[in-house]
């Protein structure tokens, strides 16, 4: 007998993988926790697998489900390409999202795909600058919405993660041992005079070595070893690593991720937006789940 997969199963397992577990996940699709359990559930025995292992304290993915997942991921697509492309053709015209240079990667190009999967007529304007920057624009209302990275909840924003601030180096670098400690940061980076404090708070010298608006020039100063900078957990490039400095530096303060969103009355897709945002940094920002064999 042909056993045919559900998209709605598959997009309740989907959300379970990428925010952490069922009740997150719950929230997200607007169910109950028993409705995603329920739906899980009818997935492993359709499949006659177990995908998912519930016997330690958070749930994780076993060998077969992170098999599944991926094929998960691109069956939802799918369905919601075409749903969008064929059904959601009223929906259309333009929308500003501001988002700081060093959180576009790597949630923000799976929020481009997708939203545009949904709503193929509806123009996603992505604004990349500092934090302080994009808010004077969203204040201006040159912004629909925004994301910043500050050390706190700010009025008027809602925090959907918060990330560790690392000192970030050359992969294999030396450079962290010098004194004065050479630094590289933007001239605007939120970053940098917390960086200053927490070195001048534990008594090491320190130098500006670069002082740029690019933060390309900033990362290939960095990645040739002659500057240190700072980074939120996760955003650092491939080629940069975390220092493992053995807390020969100080620790540095986390720092929020705020969301702004304009009244969504002009234009509804913005709430679209904006959920799948924090559905989608939240589940980059939370623990993976461990595949078992």
């Amino acid at each position: 007998m042909m056993r045919n997969l559900d998209i709605t199963t598959l997009r309740s397992f989907v959300a379970v993988a990428d925010n952490g577990g069922v009740t997150r996940a719950a929230g997200y699709l607007h169910l109950t926790q028993s409705a995603v359990s329920m739906q899980l559930k009818r997935l492993e025995e359709l499949l006659g697998l177990q995908l998912l292992d519930r016997s330690g304290r958070t749930i994780a993915l076993t060998a077969a489900g992170d098999q599944l997942l991926g094929y998960a991921r691109r069956m939802v697509a799918l369905n919601d390409e075409v749903i969008g492309r064929l059904t959601d053709q009223a929906f259309e015209g333009e929308i500003v999202l501001g988002v700081p240079h060093d959180i576009v990667y790597p949630a923000i190009p799976s929020v481009l795909k997708r939203f545009n999967a949904a709503f193929p007529r509806v123009k996603v304007q992505l604004l990349s600058s500092y934090s302080r920057q994009l808010k004077h624009a969203y204040g201006r209302g040159e912004c629909d919405l925004i994301l910043t990275t500050e050390p706190t909840t700010s009025e008027g924003s809602e925090t959907i993660a918060e990330l560790p601030l690392n000192w970030v180096g050359a992969q294999g670098g030396s450079c962290w041992r010098q004194r004065p400690l050479r630094l590289a940061f933007g001239r605007q980076c939120m970053f940098r005079p917390e960086a200053i404090e927490a070195l001048n708070a534990a008594g090491i010298d320190w130098e500006m070595a670069v002082e740029a608006d690019s933060d390309r020039t900033i990362e290939a100063t960095v990645s040739a070893d002659l500057a240190l900078t700072a980074m939120l957990d996760g955003s650092e490039p491939r080629f940069l690593e975390q220092v493992d400095h053995g807390s020969a530096l100080p620790d540095l303060p986390a720092h929020k991720i705020n969301l702004y969103v304009r009244d969504l009355g002009g234009n509804p897709l913005v709430g679209e937006l904006a959920a799948l945002i924090r559905q989608t940094i939240r589940g980059h920002a939370a623990s993976p789940l461990r595949v078992v064999g």
